[in-house]
């Protein structure tokens, strides 16, 4: 095992004659496997980058992580660097996040050896050695200042004990061995450094298409921003767009991270400030400083976004997205999430996103369509609950109304709830049947916002149905959840981008609010009128004094399942395209899709019955 000098340890133990004929035989497979993996990377990534996505792990830089997605093999390759390897290191994934329940690879030493085995990790954080070896260690070499090992795994192994590998967010979870352990079972996760990082691991496989000849740059970055020491803070800059900016198509953007800043600098957004206004004041400071001003609270709409692991974001060649000219606000608000929990005092940043951009406008104007909930209290979610599920609605006489005959196409979405939302999925809909998943996330996290460009382009045509559904976890709320713009309230959420543009931009329903009156009406009647109805009472006041047991849940479930909506189809003016929105019935949906049935490896190749004795080869250094 390599020590902080990159030293590795001798490898004393001498395996009996059936496991040392297994190791040579494994090693022999590795060998080959490892002369084919080169091939296939430089095929699908240029040669100085076999491994294109890479993020660090901890906040302190120790450990790296980069990987490459073989959608033909459905196989993740990974490479761990570990700089100032102590006595090992754990590595993998969970539902959340937890140390618990996670499906973990290992290396470890017990003093003598050098151990990789695949494992996983009971409720206690027990680690236990899994008895199907799907992680497989390919190469473990020494680095100039630590460690560093390329191992795979399958998105689905069809093990009880392994994770799903899907698309959607990853929950990663690392640990650091400060000491050797007698055996792999002698490790528990609740004695060692831990942390999480959130990623999406299966990136979208998308060509990158051609850029003009005339691209021009602009950086949306907060200038020496003293980044505050505590835990988590959004900041807030305001900048303008010079005088007389005539409008452009923006084609692409990357994000500008100062270098040593990478593990603080958790997201980035650009907005651009709402039209109405003539100007905007200038401001750099937390989100949630008193000093902010309230006029900053009209400057979302989103121009691009930014999530740890992403690269750069294109359009596609026929379309852009259109800023400046007449009509288009010159100010935007940057708002930068800074993770930070070892609450480093006295980091200066500067970080912020680089926009390309062009004065030759592309065929089509890329726009954002909203879809999902209306911002409202009538939508809410019981406390104590684990996966209460809201849905919102673009009906098909929305989209009959506002869609141009040859429909639209949606390229990327960004997801969007707020504290306790766990998974969010829009599904498109034509003549009453499911027809294609838009954007799914399984393990949705509100601390992990992107936009992700999607696998394949979407085609929704006038009559189509947009369905948005959220699930949410309330486990630990004593009072209702409801809609509304706080943080501590609730959205449901998919900003979709698509093009041509069309006048509509935003299609949204929620429960008709005389039906919910009705709910209330019901639980008085049940519960000694203890639900105030008179008019005076606020949704929100009446949600708080709903008394919580089967029955209510059970009955405000069924009202969302089958009560009329009020549609929200309106323009960029926020008023409503001509027609008749209130008391609409629900979409009609006689066939759904089936949930994806994972698919096991046809032939596993050959596996370790047990840990691979690891031995380090000499790398540069």
């Amino acid at each position: 095992m390599a020590g902080p000098g990159g030293r590795a340890h001798t490898a004393m133990w001498v395996p009996g004659p059936s496991v040392r004929e297994a190791a040579s035989m494994y090693g022999t497979a590795v060998a080959v496997f490892l002369v084919i993996l080169v091939a296939a990377l430089q095929g699908s990534a240029p040669a100085e980058s076999p491994f294109p996505y890479r993020i660090p792990l901890d906040p302190e830089g120790a450990l790296e992580l980069a990987w490459n997605v073989s959608y033909a093999q459905e196989t993740v390759h990974f490479q761990l660097l570990v700089r100032g390897l102590r006595a090992g290191v754990l590595f993998g994934m969970s539902d959340r996040g937890e140390l618990e329940d996670a499906d973990l690879v290992v290396l470890w030493t017990d003093g003598d050896n050098a151990y990789f085995g695949d494992a996983w990790s009971d409720q206690k954080g027990q680690i236990h050695l899994d008895s199907q070896q799907d992680y497989q260690l390919l190469q473990a070499e020494r680095t100039p200042d630590g460690l560093s090992l390329l191992f795979k795994r399958p998105f689905s192994t069809c093990d009880p004990q392994d994770y799903l590998i899907e698309d959607g967010t990853v929950h990663l979870v690392y640990g650091i061995l400060e000491r050797p352990f007698s055996s792999l079972e002698a490790i528990n996760t609740s004695l060692l450094q831990t942390g999480l990082q959130r990623v999406q691991l299966l990136k979208p496989n998308v060509s990158t298409p051609a850029l003009p000849s005339d691209l021009r740059t602009m950086e949306i970055r907060a200038p020496d921003v003293l980044v505050p020491g505590q835990e988590t803070t959004y900041w807030c800059y305001i900048t303008e767009l010079p005088e007389g900016f005539p409008r452009h198509h923006i084609v692409m953007y990357e994000p500008i991270v100062t270098q040593g800043n990478e593990a603080l600098v958790h997201h980035m957004e650009v907005f651009q400030c709402a039209p109405g206004f003539e100007s905007f004041p200038q401001f750099s400071g937390p989100c949630d400083s008193k000093m902010k001003p309230d006029r900053l609270n009209y400057c979302r709409h989103v121009l691009a976004a930014w999530a740890l692991g992403a690269k750069a974001f294109y359009y596609p060649e026929e379309a852009g997205l259109a800023f400046g000219g007449a009509g288009s606000s010159r100010f935007l608000r940057l708002e930068v999430h800074y993770h930070n929990p070892l609450k480093i005092q006295g980091r200066r940043d500067s970080s912020g996103i680089r926009l390309y951009y062009t004065a030759t406008l592309r065929p089509f104007d890329a726009g954002i369509m909203e879809l999902g909930l209306v911002y409202t209290p009538v939508m809410a979610i019981p406390p104590r609950e684990t996966a209460f599920v809201l849905t919102g609605y673009c009906t098909d006489k929305c989209t009959q109304r506002a869609l141009p005959p040859r429909g639209i196409r949606i390229f990327a979405s960004q997801l969007h709830t707020h504290l306790t939302g766990r998974k969010v999925v829009t599904v498109l809909a034509r003549d009453g049947q499911e027809r294609q998943v838009v954007n799914r996330d399984d393990h949705y996290s509100p601390h992990f916002q992107e936009i992700r460009m999607l696998k394949k382009v979407v085609s929704v045509y006038p009559g189509d149905v947009l369905i948005t559904s959220c699930t949410y976890n309330t486990g630990d709320r004593k009072l209702a959840t409801v809609g509304g713009f706080s943080i501590l309230e609730e959205m449901c959420v998919n900003y979709v981008h698509y093009y041509p543009q069309t006048q509509l931009e935003l299609c949204k329903s929620a429960v008709d609010p005389g039906f919910l009156q009705k709910f209330f009406h019901l639980v008085n009647r049940f519960n000694n009128e203890e639900v105030c109805t008179c008019p005076q009472a606020s949704v929100p006041e009446q949600f708080a004094s709903v008394p919580w047991n089967p029955f209510t849940r059970d009955v405000l479930r069924a009202l969302y399942d089958f009560a009329p909506v009020s549609v929200h189809c309106n323009k960029s003016s926020a008023v409503r395209f001509p027609g008749e929105w209130d008391l609409q019935p629900l979409p009609e949906i006689t066939s759904r899709l089936q949930e994806p049935t994972p698919r096991c490896p046809a032939s596993p190749d050959q596996r370790p019955a047990g840990p691979t004795v690891v031995r380090i080869g000499g790398g540069k250094g």
